[in-house]
């Protein structure tokens, strides 16, 4: 199904990657995950925060913004993969209800594990003078952390990957011209990053010893800096997949 879009030829704005405008209707289903991530950027606030009682307190609170901040970035970044979907496909059937909500559900369970390991990375680069708000009392206690974030990283990337394979499946009624299919196959490699790098780290979690060196305890959340190496990835992914088509 089809949601709100119009023919190839009236479909004519595109975007900065090249897509034509397919999705012209705010569909319940829109609204539902819109109001889902809405509710997750709350859980951010609300769930380890109160409103200060004296200067101190606002302070403290003050202290928390790095780690609001970094989560707030990654929440609004899946939520603008979802719209961005929407917007260029205007898809709304069974495979693409079920993987948005999917989404949304994993969103809620994340925002817990993704504030709690900012607060503790923020609170560890900054020797304790940003408030981690959360003890870890052992390498028993950092290891299982960095396993549930790695494996909610993997299983929303997982679930992303699906929604635009989904896309992909759905090409020829959408009318894919040969330059949105290059951008959705490299968003598809782009999308891989998070399972690979996600369960990288959790595996390198569940291996640190008993008694780790201070750089064994670093190696799972260092992992997720080679996501900077997806940009000369992608660069070189989008280079051969126009050579390829254009030898086709």
């Amino acid at each position: 199904m089809l949601s709100g879009m119009n023919s190839t030829s009236d479909a004519a704005e595109r975007d900065s990657a090249g897509f034509r405008r397919r999705g012209f209707e705010v569909t319940r289903l829109m609204a539902f995950v819109d109001a889902a991530f809405a509710f997750a950027l709350t859980l951010l606030v609300i769930s380890f925060d109160h409103i200060p009682g004296n200067v101190p307190e606002l302070v403290a609170a003050l202290k928390g913004i790095p780690a609001f901040a970094a989560s707030f970035a990654l929440l609004a970044q899946l939520w603008w993969t979802h719209s961005r979907y929407t917007w260029r496909f205007g898809l709304e059937d069974g495979p693409t209800t079920v993987y948005s909500l999917l989404l949304v559900f994993l969103v809620l369970v994340y925002v817990y594990p993704l504030k709690l390991l900012f607060a503790t990375a923020f609170g560890w680069i900054s020797d304790g003078w940003l408030p981690a708000g959360f003890a870890i009392t052992g390498v028993d206690d950092l290891r299982l952390m960095f396993m549930i974030y790695g494996v909610a990283l993997s299983l929303l990337g997982i679930t992303l990957i699906a929604l635009y394979r989904h896309a992909w499946s759905q090409r020829e009624a959408l009318a894919l011209d040969p330059g949105e299919r290059v951008q959705l196959r490299v968003q598809l490699i782009s999308y891989g990053f998070m399972p690979v790098l996600g369960l990288l780290s959790a595996l390198l979690a569940w291996l640190i010893p008993e008694r780790p060196q201070a750089w064994m305890l670093a190696l799972p959340g260092c992992v997720y800096f080679l996501n900077f190496l997806q940009w000369p990835v992608l660069a070189w992914a989008a280079r051969h997949l126009r050579v390829r088509l254009s030898a086709s």
